[in-house]
């Protein structure tokens, strides 16, 4: 049984995943996450109708490194709909990223939904607040 196998049964219903769209994202993203300066995330709301299942309050993940290796398990602490224009300064800091200001923030997000194809000023988020609750 792998580790995310065995993670899987001590947290039924968890999943795994990487945190970006690419290895060495993934990997600092987890980093920041382990050091406890990332305590939130957000995603576009048409990529987060697709997960299967979908997120909700109290639910494990186990969060992946840019090699696939689990890290940490997480728990879900809140989700909520905001605009891209519309998140916050607070937001931004919680997400842990660069120098943590709203301007960082909004460049490397616009850049990151492009990439993704979904981007618009008024786009829908799903902002999602989490605590670390096991080290790998």
């Amino acid at each position: 049984m792998s580790t995310v196998e065995e993670l899987k049964v001590k947290y039924p219903g968890a999943n795994a995943w990487q945190i970006g769209d690419s290895p060495e994202l993934a990997n600092e993203l987890a980093d920041l996450v382990l050091r406890g300066m990332k305590t939130a995330s957000c995603g576009s709301l048409s990529a987060f109708q697709q997960e299967e299942p979908a997120p909700r309050i109290g639910s494990y993940n186990i969060i992946l490194n840019g090699e696939d290796v689990p890290v940490c398990v997480i728990r879900l602490l809140s989700l909520r709909l905001v605009r891209f224009c519309d998140v916050t300064e607070e937001f931004a800091r919680k997400e842990g990223e660069g120098d943590l200001s709203l301007e960082y923030w909004r460049k490397e997000h616009q850049r990151f939904f492009i990439r993704e194809g979904s981007y618009s000023d008024d786009m829908e988020l799903v902002a999602e607040e989490f605590e670390v609750v096991e080290v790998l």
